[in-house]
């Protein structure tokens, strides 16, 4: 098991957009990222974080190199973006 961090700095009147991009895109990421298990939305005060589970560090890895995610989430997130995205995969092994 693997996992895929993203931690998003999004203002605070932005967070109903970030959580819309994450909707739009967690069931094509279910469904057609190679070893993709689960994908949570985390938010806190300070920030909001995107948790991807996967069966290896090889398919997180991968997954950051797809269309879905440099394309599609990106291009969707980018203007609601404060700073660079923190992108962290872990090995669960």
């Amino acid at each position: 098991m693997a996992y895929l961090e993203i931690t998003l700095q999004v203002d605070p009147a932005d967070r109903v957009a970030a959580a819309g991009v994450y909707e739009k895109h967690k069931q094509p990421f279910l469904d057609t990222a190679p070893g993709a298990i689960s994908k949570e939305l985390l938010v806190r005060e300070e920030d909001v974080q995107v948790l991807h589970g996967f069966r290896t560090v090889a398919d997180a890895k991968a997954y950051l190199e797809s269309d879905l995610f440099t394309h599609d989430v990106v291009g969707d997130l980018s203007p609601l973006l404060k700073a660079a995205p923190d992108v962290r995969v872990y090995d669960a092994a």
